[in-house]
This record gives structure tokens, sequence and C-alpha cells, in this order.
């Protein structure tokens, strides 16, 4: 168990694109999900991918606690996840606007279309296949952290840079987690 520095933005191994686990049962696969989740931890975050760590591998831990879940949502919390290889299958042609921010651009927040729906599979630690669908807050969680495999960070996928912002300049009426029941369901 070990507690690693989160890289930030400008980082070259943020731009790359992760290889492949080859044996997601390895004990040094385990060991590497225990770290993500242990500097996750020491963070107090919700997700984290293993290149954000410096391990340019497809490795995403995250978690979506009732906290973090906007208001008036039906969506529901999310326990602890361990993926190894996840890959979003599908795509829904609705997309939505969502106020994102990211352990490796502190301070700053941006607003990012997303899908609202995501069919998704991925292989456990103990090396079962998991095929699921997510939708509202949770795709867009998804699409953010295998993003981070694919060395996207989230202001790639803005559409207006001018909505990208330090939290400590934003006016506290501008609501980044005020959504309408619609927009997450």
């Amino acid at each position: 168990m070990a507690i690693h520095k989160i890289l930030k933005m400008g980082n070259p191994l943020l731009n790359q694109i992760a290889k492949t686990v080859v044996d997601p049962k390895s004990p040094k696969i385990a060991e590497l999900v225990t770290d993500i989740r242990d500097s996750l931890d020491a963070v107090g975050g919700n997700g984290l991918a293993a290149p954000q760590i410096g391990v340019s591998l497809r490795v995403v831990v995250y978690r979506m606690p009732k906290t973090i879940i906007p208001k008036g949502s039906r969506q529901v919390p999310v326990t602890w996840t361990y993926m190894i290889n996840p890959t979003i299958i599908k795509f829904s042609a609705a997309k939505k606007p969502i106020w994102e921010r990211c352990l490796s651009i502190p301070g700053l927040y941006g607003q990012v279309p997303r899908h609202t729906e995501v069919e998704f599979c991925y292989t456990t630690l103990s090396g079962d296949e998991v095929h699921d669908t997510a939708y509202g807050f949770h795709a867009m969680t998804l699409q953010h952290e295998c993003d981070h495999l694919d060395g996207v960070l989230y202001p790639m996928r803005m559409e207006d840079l001018s909505m990208l912002r330090f939290l400590s300049e934003v006016n506290s009426n501008e609501g980044f987690y005020s959504y309408t029941i619609e927009e997450f369901d």
C-alpha cells in the first residue's frame, strides 16, 4: 500500500494511451488498485485512473458516494469499483453538459458535453467480465475516467473554453451541482 503523487496536466504521461493489462488477476494489479484507492483516500477523491499516478495501464478505481450525486437525481450511490481494461462499448446519442473537475487539474472546473447513457465492460480483479449500462451522472463519470486511459483530459472535450473556471472565482449562485431531475435520468 502506497500513496502516490497525482500527476498534473502538462505531464506527458497523461497524454499517452495506457497499455492493456495482460493478467488482471496478477498480485501486482491488485497492489496497483490498492495504491490507487489509498491515493484517492489521501485526497478525498472519488475516481482515479492509473496513468494519473504515473502507471500507464488501463486501470480505473472509482466510487459515487451519495454526497457527490446531484440533488434531485434518481442516481444511486456506487461502491468502490475496480475496473481493469474498461471499455465504453456504446454511447447514447443524447448529450448533456456537466461541470467537471479533475485531480490532475486542481482548482479548475469546466463544462463538458457528455453522453447521458453508456454501455461498458471491464474485467474484475478475479478475472470476471462485467457488462453493464450506466445512466446520467454515473455515465458521465465513467467517460471522464476512461478518457484518462486514452490520454484525454476534460478540457480537450470542452466545446467552449470560456466555461473553464477557477472554483475560487465562481459565483456561488452559478450552481455547479444544481441540476434538475431530467438532466440525470
